[in-house]
């Protein structure tokens, strides 16, 4: 236990939907169990699969474990939001079913929280790799430190990791990753919980929920005169276990069309100014470089794999703007989150 309590509570949420994932889910559990700081709660989140659901209640319940059934609309931001409704912390976080913290990463992600105009914080997700990569990085990824486990590459969104680009120091950031984030229970108060016509159902990659709500919340208090900072902080760190199939070029064209269809309904939903404010610095800047540094290396597959998924985001996007692709996403409204 560490001698300085954290600055706020915090309710830890595991969100799971298939017991293909057990192993998984029962390692992400123990590394929260295992956090110096610890939490007030943990939540394990169950969408739509009784069988898993009892597992879960036999597993974890006598270990004092909430575990819940998604009572909303199935999917990931479903599951969310009944833990958003469910939960008692100051702060709520978000650990994916199939990472697991590292030491640490919860005293890290808290300790911004003691600025009280931070309503959100984030940490760094490093890939796990496919056994079949013998550790490395994949030859479809680029990356400058293919060998180093723990480097980003360019196209690591793909696989919900921490991705070239993005701060190596603490840092005011658009939005979080929803692999590792956390907000005060405030914000979703104010703003209702995340958008389930763009969560993630089961292997549909359709996502950007994350993003979408930090976008809201920041328009939100701006509107209101009133300060808000969203955090990365690269100490929070957890391990983020890639499966073999997101590493093959079906995937990445899967979830690179996905990603422009989901920035589509985005815009629509918070306006293209901010949907997009991030993606053409990295458009513009980071995605030439890399293209540049894997052909000098003779990395074709992965120079070939960045044009490859900005096409396909590319397309993806447009197809989302055309009338109609997106009528049916709407926001929630603050009564949804049950808060």
């Amino acid at each position: 236990m560490s001698p300085f309590p954290p600055v706020v509570t915090a309710s830890v949420v595991i969100c799971a939907y298939t017991e293909k994932r057990w192993d998984d889910i029962k390692a992400a559990v123990r590394s929260v169990a295992a956090q110096t700081v610890r939490a007030a709660e943990v939540l394990v989140v169950v969408d739509h699969n009784g069988r898993l659901l009892d597992m879960a209640q036999r597993e974890f319940g006598p270990h004092g474990i909430r575990v819940l059934p998604n009572l909303n609309a199935q999917g990931l931001s479903g599951a969310r939001n009944t833990a958003i409704a469910a939960a008692r912390g100051e702060v709520i976080v978000f650990l994916d079913d199939d990472a697991a913290a590292r030491p640490g990463w919860l005293a890290a992600l808290l300790a911004p929280y003691a600025d009280p105009a931070v309503a959100a914080v984030g940490g760094v997700a490093h890939p796990r790799w496919p056994v079949t990569s013998n550790g490395g990085r994949p030859a479809v990824l680029p990356g400058a430190a293919p060998a180093d486990p723990d480097a980003t590459g360019e196209l690591d969104w793909i696989v919900g990791c921490t991705y070239t680009g993005q701060p190596t120091e603490r840092a005011e950031v658009r939005n979080l990753m929803g692999c590792n984030m956390s907000f005060r229970r405030e914000v979703f108060k104010r703003i209702g919980g995340f958008a389930e016509d763009i969560g993630r159902i089961g292997k549909n990659p359709l996502g950007c929920e994350e993003t979408e709500l930090c976008i809201r919340a920041r328009q939100a208090y701006r509107r209101n005169g009133e300060p808000i900072r969203i955090v990365f902080e690269p100490r929070a760190e957890v391990d983020h276990r890639v499966s073999e199939d997101r590493v093959e070029w079906a995937y990445l064209r899967r979830r690179s069309w996905a990603e422009g269809l989901s920035k589509a309904a985005v815009s629509k939903l918070v306006g293209s100014d901010d949907a997009l404010s991030t993606e053409r610095s990295y458009v513009a800047k980071i995605l030439p470089a890399a293209v540049d540094r894997e052909l000098r290396r003779g990395a074709y597959a992965s120079a070939a794999a960045v044009v490859v998924c900005l096409a396909w985001t590319s397309a993806g996007y447009l197809r989302g703007k055309l009338p109609g692709a997106t009528s049916h996403v709407r926001l929630p409204a603050a009564s949804n989150s049950g808060v």
